[in-house]
């Protein structure tokens, strides 16, 4: 389906993906309250993006199903990807958006930063990890690896420029906490209309 919303009509989306891997369906308003519903089969990821919808401001919900007896990064990836798309839709043509947005969060020991231009050109820089966290289970099903997977996932589809750096941090469940609560507020700024911003906030004039 097809959304272009303008700063007049809703910021909303609706995207259904279907493949022999997995199975969507995801919904997402991105002028909302952080009302989230998400079923993914995977528990902590339905953690992370319950937090990305809480502290961004989305109202999102996920169905999703897939073939997590083999491993969850099918249905992880997916998900992000399809995220990414609803994103991008439910931005239409960015008139009147804040474009950028920063936000430092810590998680007890940990502490994040993550830097969002809503530039339409997908790009990640994602550091900081300690040693070894892609290796680590949370929750003894989610590999660490996934986490940089999911941004990879959300920021090219979206067409987002997406800075995350972990300045610190041990234990593996509050880094990626914090990288996705870092995301969620730094994405709410920059998703923001703001009343001074006439047009799309470009020279180019289009984003």
């Amino acid at each position: 389906m097809s959304l272009t919303p303008t700063t007049s009509s809703p910021r909303v989306a609706h995207l259904q993906r279907e493949t022999s891997e997995s199975s969507i369906d995801l919904t997402l308003n991105l002028d909302g309250t952080g009302v989230s519903d998400i079923q993914t089969s995977v528990p902590f990821y339905d953690h992370l993006l319950t937090a990305f919808a809480k502290h961004s401001l989305t109202d999102l919900t996920v169905r999703a199903r897939g073939d997590i007896e083999i491993d969850v990064h099918h249905t992880v990836e997916d998900i992000g990807i399809v995220l990414g798309q609803a994103i991008r839709q439910a931005l239409g043509d960015k008139s009147g958006i804040s474009r950028y947005g920063d936000a430092l969060v810590p998680l007890d020991e940990a502490l994040v930063q993550a830097v969002v231009d809503i530039s339409g050109r997908p790009y990640l820089v994602h550091l900081g990890e300690p040693a070894g966290f892609e290796f680590h289970l949370i929750g003894g099903h989610f590999t660490g690896s996934m986490v940089r997977h999911v941004f990879e996932a959300i920021s090219f589809n979206a067409g987002l420029t997406v800075h995350i750096t972990v300045q610190g941090g041990r234990d593996p469940h509050h880094i990626a906490e914090a990288e996705f609560k870092a995301f969620a507020r730094a994405f709410r700024q920059a998703k923001a209309l703001d009343p001074l911003v006439s047009g799309i906030p470009s020279t180019k004039g289009a984003l």
